[in-house]
């Protein structure tokens, strides 16, 4: 059953497309213009990205040349080594703040995916009383930037009794109205049709959420997934935890690289291990991000 009903889904996606499908007509100077303007603005964007790894492996004398190199004319893993040699001297395992790290990602990442999927999906699919008002707050929500709701969150975590505790991060990270926003956006491509048809058929509510229109929807949470875990695998706990057994790595090793000028080395290898993970995911599963705000119209 759940095959027919991915079958046909494809066909509607395909049907759909076919019909919005335009004939371009493009010359090839046309498409070599729009190549060069595009891998101009692409290696401005890169630069950045570039010149972080490049100073990881630069020597001292190198990082304060100026103008700066983007690549090292003496490459070394001192920069790493000393890193080694203050992360073994910390009174607190490093592993200890891996494991916070670790606990607090894969916490609040699956929270949010399930909670944000749950309460998308009969806001997608049903009307109920009050159902328009609760989505515009979820996008009036996304207007705000953290720090202004950073007070109100405080507030909240220290009156539930949850400061110096995973909840302290994990609890605003489930609540988060992004994935809500995507996923409902992204539910609503499924046709009712296919609902219906398993309701007929007999299936439950929670069977036609978890075996049809969760693998349906796969590229909207892997997006999530790869969203959240670049938030929570960077965040050092915030005026939450204050606890040092209960700190995550990023704060580790923030902590490490500060100091005097001698220690610009170890913050330029710090930047490097922070930005390698999330950019991993990312480049893995871009296609999937790029098909998710396709059909959720952000830009």
């Amino acid at each position: 059953m759940i095959k027919y009903f991915k079958e046909k889904y494809q066909e509607f996606k395909f049907r759909r497309k076919y019909k919005r499908r335009k004939n371009l007509n493009r010359s090839k100077w046309g498409s070599a213009g729009l190549f060069i303007v595009l891998l101009i603005f692409g290696t401005f964007s890169a630069y950045p990205l570039i010149m972080t790894v490049s100073n990881a492996f630069k020597p001292l004398d190198e990082l304060f040349l100026f103008p700066p190199t983007l690549f090292p004319k003496n490459p070394t893993l001192d920069n790493f080594k000393d890193l080694s040699s203050l992360i073994s001297g910390s009174w607190i395992p490093f592993s200890r703040y891996f494991f916070n790290t670790i606990i607090i990602t894969f916490l609040g990442t699956a929270g949010h995916v399930l909670v944000a999927s749950m309460a998308a999906y009969p806001l997608s699919k049903y009307k109920f009383p009050g159902s328009k008002l609760l989505f515009a707050l979820v996008v009036y929500s996304l207007m705000f930037a953290p720090q202004v709701t950073q007070i109100p969150n405080y507030i909240i975590i220290s009156s539930l009794g949850m400061i110096n505790t995973y909840s302290a991060v994990v609890l605003p990270a489930i609540a988060g109205s992004l994935g809500l926003y995507l996923m409902k956006q992204f539910m609503e491509q499924i046709p009712m049709d296919l609902i219906e048809s398993a309701k007929i058929d007999g299936a439950s509510e929670y069977r036609i959420f978890f075996q049809i229109v969760m693998p349906l929807v796969k590229p909207a949470w892997l997006t999530l997934i790869i969203l959240l875990f670049q938030r929570l695998w960077t965040t050092d706990g915030g005026s939450f935890i204050f606890n040092e057994e209960l700190k995550p790595l990023s704060y580790a090793l923030r902590q490490i690289a500060q100091g005097s000028i001698e220690r610009s080395g170890t913050i330029a290898a710090v930047s490097f291990i922070m930005m390698i993970v999330p950019i991993v995911f990312f480049v893995i599963s871009q296609s999937k991000i790029v098909e998710t705000m396709s059909h959720s119209g952000m830009k």
